[in-house]
């Protein structure tokens, strides 16, 4: 199983450790493409401050994350697990999860990211600020720029099991499953529903979206489920305890796009 995640835009502070060593990070068929776009962020970020915030749509309150950005090569890396914080991962807890459940994480979870295209949880990484929606001056519009090397890289890594696909719209537009992977391939979506006046209602919350997607990770990790397919993954989080709504889709090469319920927000 492969688990696909959005980063988080707060990270935590790069620390003490060794600096960035690209080659050594998960998909080295990304590594040029990562080279670029860490050349293209670093530059700018160095040479121009102002522009480099407009650039990533920073406000004037962030305007340190730019200086932070310049300094990626010598900035100290830690784990990608944990750089990324927010609710999701605060719901996913990484750093609580048994031997076992942080092996299966290790080989399963891959964080999407404007910076690196995508990395695996055990990878070392600085802190940045880079996300999917920045258009830099020289590549271009990143959601757009990792298409081509995506598409060569992601369904070998994606191999012949299920694809459980957690990421928000503009980390999707990275990559998109196409044929036998997208027959392969869940998307999930959290409905909180609502009694109002007799009638149910349901919306989309993105607080809770994001710490209900961290807890359904961290269901599949601990208990050591590994379905095959979007069918076996409904019936895997049904017996988990979760309201799922699915049904497969009306063309083949499609991925399945599931609805999961919850009536309490916490």
């Amino acid at each position: 199983m492969l688990v696909l995640l959005p980063p988080s835009e707060g990270k935590a502070s790069s620390g003490r450790g060794a600096p960035l060593k690209l080659e050594t990070l998960s998909l080295p068929g990304l590594a040029e493409a990562r080279r670029a776009v860490l050349d293209e962020v670093v530059e700018l970020c160095a040479a121009d401050e102002e522009k480099a915030r407009l650039v990533l749509g920073l406000s004037e309150g962030l305007r340190g994350e730019v200086a932070k950005n310049a300094g990626l090569r010598t900035a100290g890396a830690r784990p990608a697990g944990e750089i990324y914080t927010g609710v999701l991962y605060d719901a996913l807890d990484l750093a609580s999860l048994d031997a076992a459940a942080k092996r299966r994480a290790a080989r399963s979870l891959l964080v999407f990211s404007g910076l690196w295209g995508a990395v695996g949880v055990n990878d070392k990484i600085p802190s940045y600020r880079c996300s999917m929606g920045v258009k830099l001056p020289g590549l271009g519009a990143l959601g757009a720029y990792w298409r081509t090397p995506m598409a060569s890289v992601l369904p070998e890594a994606a191999g012949d099991g299920l694809v459980l696909d957690l990421r928000s719209s503009a980390y999707a537009a990275a990559w998109k499953p196409k044929g036998e992977v997208a027959g392969r391939t869940a998307t999930v979506r959290v409905l909180h529903a609502q009694v109002v006046d007799g009638v149910e209602k349901r919306s989309v919350v993105s607080h809770f979206n994001k710490a209900t997607k961290g807890r359904i990770v961290r269901s599949l990790l601990t208990t050591g489920v590994r379905p095959e397919d979007p069918a076996e993954l409904v019936e895997a989080l049904r017996d988990l305890g979760h309201v799922v709504e699915a049904e497969p889709p009306a063309k083949a090469g499609k991925p399945w796009a599931l609805d999961v319920v919850v009536r309490e927000i916490h």
